[in-house]
C-alpha cells in the first residue's frame, strides 16, 4: 500500500489521507517518552540510594559518593526537563504543521533572485530548508546547551571552556554545516528524485561512500579546528604503548596526545584509521588521571575492540540498519512523495518503535563487545591495572555508583562498573 503523506506534508486540510498519520506519529512518540520515563524514574530512585553497592564498599569515600550522587541528580533533572521540553515541542510542531508550514512559506522570506530559484528548483529548496530547520533548531537548543555546560558541568568541576570558545566551536559548527550540508542534502535529493526502483539501494550505497569520506577526514581535518593533537613525546609511556601495540602487531603509525582539558575534565582514548594506518588518541586528562600502567591498560582494552574486530563488525551492522531504513522507506511508498526529502525526514518519524527496538539490540551488543574487550585486557596480564583504571575514571567522572538494571540495559552501550569489575574479576581468577 503507497502512503500519501499529505496529512504531514500539506499545509490544507482539504486532502484525506488512507491512514492517520499524523496521529500514528503523535501516538508513537508520546508512548515512546511514557516508557522513557518509567525507566528514567526507576534510575533516579537507584541514584538517591543512600549507600554505594555492596561491591563498591570500601572503594570510595563518602564524600566522592555525595558528589557522584548530586552530579547525577543534577543531570536527571536536566535531561527531564530537557526531555519534556522536546516532547512538547516535537507534538506542537507536528501537530501545528510547522514542517509544511516553514516549507511553502520559506521562499517569501528570501531576497528576490535566491526565491525565485527556492520556488522553481526541489534541490534548492531543500538544501534552503534544511539550513534554514538547522539554523532554527541551533537557536532553540542553545539555552539548554549553555545551561548544561555552564551551569551543572561548571558546579561539578568539570567545565573548563570559556564562553569565547563556546562561541568559537558554535561558529566552527555553523560554518562546516554550511559547508557539508548543501552538496550532500542536494545529492540525497537528486537520488530521492531519480533513482526509481532502484532508490533504496542507490541510497545506502550514498550513505555508505559519504561515511567513508567523514570517517576518513574527520581525524585529520575536522576534529583539528576544535582541539590540538601532539605526537606524544619519546619516554616512558610512549615506550610501553608501542611495546603492546608490536606484541600484537597493531599497525600504529601514529600516537597523539589531545588537549581535551580546554573543555573539561572528563577523560578518554580512541583510535582511528584504515587497514595498515592506525593512530591512537590520548585525552592529556587520561594521562594525568591514571598512571602509566593504567593508560597502558586502557588501551589494551581499546586493542580488543580492534583484534576482535569489533569496529568493522560494528560498521557493517550500521549499514545493514541503513539499508533496512530506506526499504522501509521505498515500501510505504514514501519515495514518491513530493517534496521527496522531506518525506523522508517526515518517514523517520513513522519508523520511531523501530528505532527503539534497533537501539535496544545494538547497545546489547556493544556491550557484550566491552565484557569482550575487557577480556582481551586480562589475556594481556593488563586486568589488575584495568581494574584499577576503572576505577580511577569512575571517580574522576564521578559517575553513579548505583544504577536501575533495566534502565541501564536500555539505555548504555557499556556495562555498569560493578559488572565490569565483577567479569574482570573472574577472568583474573580463572587465569591463575
Amino acid at each position: 500500500m503507497a502512503v500519501d503523506p499529505s496529512s504531514l506534508l500539506s499545509n490544507s486540510s482539504s486532502s484525506t489521507p488512507e491512514l492517520p498519520w499524523l496521529q500514528m506519529v503523535l501516538g508513537f512518540i508520546v508512548v515512546v517518552n511514557i516508557l522513557h520515563t518509567y525507566l528514567d524514574v526507576r534510575q533516579l530512585k537507584a541514584i538517591k540510594a543512600p549507600d554505594p553497592p555492596a561491591e563498591l564498599k570500601g572503594l570510595f569515600t563518602r564524600e566522592l559518593y555525595d558528589q557522584a550522587q548530586a552530579y547525577s541528580v543534577d543531570k536527571w533533572w536536566f535531561g527531564f526537563w530537557h526531555g519534556l521540553y522536546n516532547l512538547v515541542e516535537t507534538v506542537l510542531w507536528l501537530q501545528l504543521r510547522v514542517t509544511p508550514w516553514l516549507w511553502y512559506s520559506l521562499p517569501s522570506w528570501l531576497p528576490q533572485p535566491l526565491a525565485e530559484m527556492v520556488a522553481q528548483n526541489e534541490i534548492v529548496h531543500t538544501v534552503v530548508f534544511i539550513l534554514a530547520s538547522s539554523l532554527i533548531s541551533m537557536v532553540m537548543g542553545l539555552p539548554w546547551s549553555l545551561y548544561s555546560t555552564f551551569v551543572i558541568e561548571e558546579r561539578h568541576g568539570f567545565n573548563k571552556q570559556t564562553l569565547g570558545l563556546f562561541v568559537a566551536d558554535l561558529v566552527k559548527s555553523l560554518l562546516l554545516g554550511a559547508v557539508f550540508v548543501p552538496p550532500l542534502v542536494g545529492a540525497f535529493t537528486y537520488i530521492l528524485q531519480h533513482a526509481g526502483p532502484w532508490v533504496p539501494l542507490q541510497l545506502w550505497a550514498f550513505v555508505l561512500v559519504v561515511s567513508m569520506f567523514f570517517l576518513t577526514i574527520y581525524p585529520v581535518v575536522i576534529a583539528p579546528l576544535f582541539n590540538k593533537y601532539e605526537l606524544l613525546p619519546q619516554g616512558s609511556l610512549r615506550g610501553k604503548i608501542e611495546a603492546l601495540a608490536g606484541s600484537l602487531k597493531f599497525p600504529l603509525k601514529k600516537l597523539y596526545t589531545m588537549d581535551g582539558s580546554k573543555r573539561s575534565a572528563h577523560s578518554n582514548a580512541y583510535m582511528y584509521g584504515f587497514f595498515n594506518n592506525k593512530r591512537i588518541v590520548l585525552f592529556d586528562t587520561l594521562i594525568k588521571e591514571c598512571s602509566e600502567e593504567q593508560v597502558v591498560a586502557v588501551l589494551a582494552h581499546e586493542l580488543g575492540h580492534w583484534k576482535l574486530r569489533h569496529t568493522p563488525i560494528n560498521f557493517v551492522m550500521s549499514q545493514f540498519i541503513t539499508l533496512a531504513n530506506f526499504l522501509l522507506f521505498a515500501g510505504f511508498g514514501f519515495g514518491k512523495s513530493r517534496p521527496a526529502f522531506i518525506a523522508f525526514v517526515l518517514f523517520q518519524y513513522l519508523v520511531t518503535p523501530v528505532d527503539e527496538v534497533i537501539g535496544f539490540f545494538t547497545n546489547a551488543v556493544s556491550r557484550r563487545f566491552e565484557y569482550q574487550a575487557d577480556g582481551f585486557a586480562v589475556q594481556q596480564g593488563k586486568g589488575t591495572e584495568l581494574r584499577q583504571a576503572l576505577l580511577k575514571l569512575e571517580e574522576t567522572n564521578k559517575a553513579s555508583l548505583n544504577v536501575d538494571p533495566l534502565y541501564s540495559a536500555y539505555h548504555h552501550s557499556h556495562p555498569h562498573i560493578t559488572e565490569r569489575l565483577a567479569a574482570i574479576d573472574a577472568a583474573l581468577k580463572k587465569g591463575q
